[in-house]
Order: C-alpha cells, then sequence, then structure tokens
C-alpha cells in the first residue's frame, strides 16, 4: 500500500526540524559556510517553529540571518564547571583561568578594533588592557614575552576561529608562537555581536561577587504574577532537562519538584517531539537519554585505555556503599592493572599511572553526574546504578518512582550537555 504524499512530507519535515534542534544544541552557534553548512540551512528554512519552542519552553533565543544561526543558550546549573571551552588541538586540555581572561581581552579589543587585524597587533591591544589595575589586583598580567603566553594567545584565537569569530587569511599560529612571523584575520562582526549569550550586558553589571555577577548576567525579568513563576519554573526544568546528563529531585527546590511531579510527562513529552530525547524515569530523578548517541561531549564507555578504567571504576563505586577515598581508587586501579593490563597502553601500566587515569575517570563520571566530590573522597550518585552488575532492583517510591534494573556492563551513555558558546 502506497503511503500518501502528505504524511511522507510530514515524516520528512519532522525529520529535519530533528536535525537542525539537535544540531543548535550541540553547537549553538552555526556559520552558513563550513562543517555545518546543510545543518545551518535546516535551522534557518524552520527558524520561525524552532524560535517559538526555543523561546517558550526555555527561554532562549535564536537569531537567524545569512551569515550564521545563534541559539543564545544559558547553563542549566551556572556553578557547573564541566563542560569548560577547550584547546582545538589533539589533548583538548580545558582553558585555564587565564585563557578565560585573555579570551575576554581578546573579544574586547575585537570589538574596538577594524574589519582585519593582525595576531600581533591583537596581542598588543590585549596587553594594553590588561593593565587595568583591577587585574594587577588580581595578580592577572600579560607581556606576551614568554612562549606559554603567545601559546595561550594562539588557543584563545583558535577557539575564536572555530567559532566563526576569525577567518584566517594569512600566516599560521605557530609563527606567531615562535617569534618568526604574524597572522592575519578577517574578523566576522555579525558572529562577534551575537557572541555573547546574557541577559544583561555586563557593564551594567554592578556587583563584584562572582555568583552574584554570574545570577544577574541571566536574571528573569520581574516575575509579579503566578503566571509568570509558572513560566519561568517550567523554563528552568527544561533548560536542566536538555542541558544536564541526570536531573536529580533532590537538587530542585520545593516549588520546582510540586511543578515537575506534576508537569512530568507533559515536560518530557515537548523535548522528545523536538529532538528525539527519551526520557528515563527513577526515583531519584530524571535523564533524558539519547538513542542515537551523539547529543553528547562526554560518552561512556569510550574506547581506549581511558574509557575502559572509566568503565571499570564505575562498575566499583556502583557496587559501593558510601564515601570512597582517592587513594582507594588509585590502589583498585593497580589491581585492575595486574587484571587487564594486557590490554592497556603502555604509559598506563608505568608506575604512578594510577593518579592520571583515576583523575581523568572522575573527570568523566563527574561530568556526566554518576559521582560527586567531597573534601574526602568521592561518593556514588544514584544514576551510577546503572552501570552495576546484578539483578533488576525495585526502587522506593517518590515522586516519580519506577521499576530500576541494574544496567548490563555497556548501558547507552545518559544525554550530557554540550560545552557552552
Amino acid at each position: 500500500m502506497t503511503t500518501p504524499l502528505g504524511e511522507v512530507l510530514d515524516g520528512r519535515r519532522t525529520a529535519e526540524v530533528h536535525k537542525a534542534a539537535r544540531t543548535l544544541l550541540k553547537e549553538p552557534l552555526l556559520l552558513a559556510r563550513g562543517s555545518h553548512a546543510d545543518e545551518f540551512r535546516l535551522v534557518r528554512q524552520h527558524a520561525s517553529e524552532l524560535r517559538d519552542w526555543f523561546d517558550r519552553n526555555t527561554g532562549w533565543s535564536l537569531r537567524v540571518d545569512a551569515e550564521a544561526a545563534r541559539l543564545a543558550r544559558t547553563p542549566g546549573t551556572l556553578a557547573d564547571p564541566t563542560h569548560p571551552a577547550r584547546e582545538a588541538s589533539r589533548g583538548r586540555a580545558p582553558f585555564t583561568r587565564r585563557r578565560y581572561v585573555l579570551l575576554c581581552l581578546a573579544l574586547a579589543a575585537l570589538e574596538r578594533g577594524e574589519a582585519q587585524i593582525a595576531l600581533g597587533r591583537l596581542a598588543e591591544q590585549v596587553v594594553l588592557d590588561a593593565a587595568d589595575p583591577h587585574l594587577a589586583a588580581a595578580g592577572v598580567e600579560f607581556t606576551m614575552e614568554r612562549r606559554d603566553e603567545r601559546l595561550d594567545l594562539a588557543a584563545v584565537v583558535r577557539l575564536l576561529l572555530r567559532h566563526g569569530v576569525l577567518r584566517r587569511v594569512a600566516g599560521e599560529e605557530e609563527a606567531y608562537v615562535s617569534g618568526s612571523g604574524d597572522v592575519l584575520y578577517d574578523v566576522q562582526r555579525r558572529v562577534l555581536a551575537g557572541l555573547l549569550a546574557a541577559r544583561r550586558g555586563p557593564s551594567t553589571i554592578i556587583t563584584e561577587d562572582f555568583e552574584d555577577r554570574l545570577a544577574e548576567l541571566t536574571a528573569e525579568s520581574a516575575l509579579d504574577s503566578d503566571e509568570l513563576r509558572f513560566r519561568a519554573i517550567r523554563q528552568r526544568l527544561t533548560r536542566r532537562l536538555l542541558d544536564d546528563p541526570v536531573l536529580y529531585y533532590e537538587e530542585l527546590t520545593d516549588e520546582e519538584l510540586v511543578y515537575l511531579t506534576r508537569q512530568r510527562a507533559f515536560l518530557t513529552a515537548r523535548i522528545m517531539e523536538l529532538t528525539g530525547l527519551v526520557p528515563e524515569v527513577r526515583a531519584e530523578g530524571i535523564a533524558m537519554v539519547d538513542p542515537h548517541d551523539d547529543l553528547t561531549d562526554v560518552r561512556m564507555p569510550e574506547q581506549g585505555t581511558h574509557g575502559h578504567v572509566t568503565l571499570l571504576l564505575a562498575e566499583h563505586l556502583a557496587a559501593m556503599d558510601g564515601e570512597v577515598s582517592r587513594a582507594d581508587l588509585e590502589r583498585k586501579v593497580q589491581e585492575l592493572a595486574a587484571e587487564h593490563g594486557a590490554f592497556w597502553s603502555k604509559s598506563a601500566k608505568q608506575p604512578g599511572a594510577e593518579a592520571e587515569l583515576v583523575g581523568q575517570a572522575l573527570e568523566r563520571l563527574t561530568a556526566l553526574g554518576l559521582v560527586a566530590a567531597t573534601p574526602k573522597g568521592i561518593v556514588p550518585l544514584p544514576a551510577l546504578a546503572r552501570y552495576a552488575v546484578g539483578e533488576t532492583v525495585v526502587t522506593e517510591p517518590g515522586p516519580a518512582s519506577s521499576r530500576t534494573p541494574r544496567a548490563p556492563r555497556t548501558p547507552r551513555t545518559p544525554k550530557r550537555k554540550a560545552p557552552q558558546s
């Protein structure tokens, strides 16, 4: 039997909207040219529907023009440190405090500058702006005379290249770092203007406390009616369901928990319709799981030695009751090396390698909401039970009670947020 043409077109349109929305969640800043050009065309084609959905359900604005599409995403949790900006190189090292300061100084210089700029000229502007007394009082200074400072600036520039703020015209950053040359860039002013995702301009905020400044950057307008308060709660919960690998009930306010208990089916259905993410509801919270396993910046299990160690430690921690010290985990890795070392890299079997292996494993587990660090060690969180090996168990009833199966050794990774742009 032939499928009616209308159903075929509706199915194709739904698939296009899914793809466009998922791409925006992974890459909140899309360029008309480059590796995501096809996805950009889909976003532009369905911009009206996407703009309406994100504004109504998350409070995120979507701006689309001929050059770029910018979803002004803000984190579900402002204090979450697990998705930093990272180097574009293979090591993908997270940005340090100095690099974040350099990024802000570079953006300020580019905002004031011309349509083209050389890296050396950008460095001069950064050094001048870094003479600000407030930065000096905080112990931050730049001269660009040392190689490590030039490496930091090159890392910042590569991040801006990736996001389309700059386009390289001539030269290579390595030449600038070594002192043997310079680089020329075109500045994409429209992309630069839309880079900041904040409800208020930072210069309008008076308070000096860091957490208070973050809160004011993303503060809602006056919530002076029940309708506005409920809308704000719905948007906060939707942002966290989209952004966090696991939304734990214990992290919510009483008002948020009551709203989620009543509206859970509605909220998760709306997200599933747009993105294809599937809700996994348990007694402790909700995870929006991605059947395609690509809407994440951290995967588990992962290939390679570090991925194997992380999975083995997850199984070990899932069987533990209470806090575990880091020293105990390092001893566990030594035991695991004796059993599984034949499959690990040579460097992972060297004496003292267990500290780095544990560190990287805990970084991944923390990012996925599976463990939490305490002053004395590591505490397994409820979602880690999906990595335990055992029989089916029944959880205690709660706001969203459910039968909780113990997962096999390689369960599907919970959806994990993409880095904020």
